[in-house]
């Protein structure tokens, strides 16, 4: 290693500011790191030369056993050491403020906060109900289980939740997961309880191990091709109820392939009253964003603000609305309906149990708890992956630039799922349009989901007998005018104006969604994204520069932007040889400057060494500029021969008057 400003005792070059071994702190000049006979001799370039030699007048000889006492009790040691820090950092106020957010906003709960609350709390009640009938028909499950989903996570996420806007309960997404999951099983609806358990539990245990990093895994272009599929996927799921028809099948092409099949039984009632609930739908959508009035709110009139607040307050309800009237219409032909009715639903409250942990099937048959969890197979874990993907974001478009803490989301959902399975519900999550919901009728703090779980426990005891006379073609209806927003098309020509190669990624994991099952499909998403960032790593750019040291020396400089690791070094290397031949005479000096190269591992070292080598056998100057220490220490690992690193450029001409470039320089220049 060379260098040549002198090294003050923290290891700092007074004049360079460049990285120096803090074993050569009182060395001067450049280092020549040459081996001979397996020693290392350190040529000072402006002192006398003397080379370092130890002694074996000291020995210390141990014994053959205590080596490995010494590392048995040191690892016995580190992990008490370990385990004590974890106790005393969770055993603090801190950390119990941090994982139970109900105390830090409790205490300030007031007035104002309970009245915004309530409202927020019933509205979002009005709009859970009728979402959480029609998601119990995407999950493939009867329409209570919905309902059940819907009261005890609110309470529970009250607690431990850390975003005010989410309402937890059943989602278009996490339906349809479970449905894929456990459509084809004998008792869907048994499975589908315990998959809401495993599933809670797994959320809970990423989120004591921390775990929440996950997701960053998953790109913002695979988030979308994900989710446009899945919207098309549970539109397609909805359109056999919208025609009154029956149909099969777990991914978009089998929906459709049984769609066709059977769209010669279309039913004429259910076809007109599904298009029509989807029509008005839409409109009272558009209703809710009307305003009257001036533009400038402090210039309306009280009568202004009565009619903005019965635009919005209906376009809100849109979905209680239309349960309401095609309900009634349902009603009207107790007798003989013309359309399809959901059928009956169980009064009252759920049994609480605990989840199946086995059934017995067939009269004779027991299945046992680990056959039950074979056959949910990947959605275990799948579903809580993407159960705190939709959490997250949802927590980001309302977090108003605060940090979002996913770990502790993942403790509030898993803790919400857990207590979901003791009332028989399926998995569930934060939901987008009830967070909207939420955010705009102004909810102040969690405590918004009380009023939300108390308006589903009135409907399960009261109104469920009058729910199995609302149309099913309402409720997909329902799903259809909610979720077909979900396709996000406008992200397309943003992407395509940044990046067009994020692109494939998205298109690749919309395609795989569509055609495989929803957690292959997303796989396939994160691998392409993933072999993109290794092709990327692999190809680094070089840029190449002639240069002149300060004595008037041209050398080519090339700068490599970024680490140095095994599948990226070969490249790295042919491109260093083949700007070293072209840049001139094999005489022209190579540096390569390190300044970008903050890490390094074993292949690129014995590459480095076999480069210096081919560099020493045609006689070619190679340098190693501004190497760091870490990156130092894993090349010289290899120990590499004809390897020499400097800080400063006046060390660099010392190393070319070493080599005798000043002689030729002299020759070169003209006589006067």
């Amino acid at each position: 290693m060379k260098g040549d400003d002198s090294v003050g005792d923290d290891g700092l070059g007074k004049g360079n500011g460049g990285y120096l071994n803090h074993a050569l702190s009182r060395s001067h000049g450049s280092l020549d790191l040459g081996h001979s006979n397996g020693s290392q001799t350190l040529n000072n370039s402006h002192g006398p030369h003397r080379e370092i030699q130890g002694s074996s007048d000291f020995i210390l000889v141990e014994e053959p056993g205590d080596e490995d006492v010494k590392q048995k009790n040191g690892a016995i040691d580190s992990i008490v050491r370990y385990a004590s820090r974890r106790a005393k950092a969770v055993c603090t106020k801190k950390t119990l403020y941090k994982r139970l957010p109900v105390l830090r906003w409790l205490p300030r709960y007031n007035g104002q906060d309970a009245l915004g609350d309530l409202v927020a709390g019933i509205t979002v009640g009005l709009t859970v109900i009728p979402q959480s009938l029609a998601y119990s028909n995407v999950a493939g499950l009867s329409p209570e289980y919905g309902l059940y989903g819907s009261f005890l996570g609110c309470f529970i996420y009250i607690i431990f939740g850390s975003c005010k806007d989410i309402p937890l309960g059943p989602t278009a997404i996490v339906s349809l997961l479970t449905y894929q999951t456990v459509a084809h099983l004998d008792s869907p609806a048994q499975h589908a309880v315990l998959l809401c358990f495993l599933a809670g539990l797994v959320e809970l245990l990423m989120g004591v191990f921390g775990l929440g990093f996950l997701i960053d895994f998953v790109s913002g272009p695979v988030s979308s091709g994900f989710t446009s599929a899945v919207a098309l996927i549970i539109v397609s799921s909805q359109i056999k109820d919208i025609l009154g028809i029956t149909a099969q099948g777990s991914t978009f092409i089998q929906m459709w392939k049984s769609i066709s099949e059977n769209i010669h039984n279309t039913s004429a009632w259910d076809a007109t009253l599904g298009a029509s609930c989807i029509a008005v739908l839409l409109i009272l959508r558009i209703v809710a964003s009307i305003t009257v009035g001036p533009e400038e709110e402090e210039l309306r009139t009280t009568k202004h603000k009565i009619v903005n607040k019965i635009l919005w307050l209906t376009g809100t309800s849109r979905n209680a609305l239309l349960v309401v009237v095609c309900g009634i219409l349902g009603y009207s032909f107790t007798n003989n309906a013309p359309f399809k009715l959901i059928g009956h639903i169980p009064g009252g409250m759920p049994a609480v149990q605990l989840p199946p942990f086995g059934y017995t099937k067939d009269g004779n048959t027991t299945v046992s708890f680990m056959e039950m969890c074979s056959n949910l197979g990947s959605g275990i874990l799948v579903l809580p992956l993407i159960s705190l993907m939709e959490d997250v974001a949802i927590c980001k478009a309302f977090a108003n630039g605060k940090s979002v803490d996913a770990t502790q989301e993942l403790i509030a959902i898993g803790m919400s799922n857990i207590g979901n399975s003791f009332v028989q519900s399926f998995p569930g999550t934060g939901s987008l349009s009830r967070s909207a919901v939420n955010n705009a009728s102004g909810v102040r703090t969690p405590m918004g989901g009380l009023y939300t779980g108390l308006l589903v426990i009135l409907a399960l005891l009261f109104l469920t007998p009058y729910f199995s006379y609302i149309p099913r073609a309402s409720l997909a209806a329902i799903i259809i005018a909610a979720v077909i927003f979900m396709v996000e098309v406008r992200v397309v020509k943003p992407m395509w104006r940044t990046k067009k190669s994020d692109l494939i990624p998205g298109l690749g994991t919309f395609i795989a969604c569509l055609v495989l099952q929803l957690e292959i499909g997303i796989l396939c998403g994160i691998g392409i994204n993933v072999l993109f960032i290794l092709y990327h790593a692999a190809r680094p750019k070089i840029s190449v520069e002639k240069l002149l040291t300060c004595c008037g020396i041209e050398y080519l400089m090339l700068t490599p932007d970024r680490c140095l690791i095994f599948p990226s070094v070969d490249y790295v290397r042919n491109l260093v040889t083949k700007y070293s031949r072209r840049g001139g005479s094999v005489e022209t000096p190579v540096v390569i400057d390190c300044s970008h190269i903050y890490g390094a591992d074993f292949t690129a070292a014995t590459v480095i060494e076999t480069l210096t080598k081919d560099f020493a056998a045609r006689g070619q100057p190679l340098f190693f500029y501004n190497l760091k220490p870490s990156v130092y220490a894993v090349f010289e690992g290899v120990a590499p021969t004809d390897f020499v690193v400097y800080y400063t450029q006046e060390a660099l001409d010392d190393l070319l008057k070493e080599r005798g470039y000043f002689k030729q320089l002299k020759q070169d220049v003209p006589p006067a």
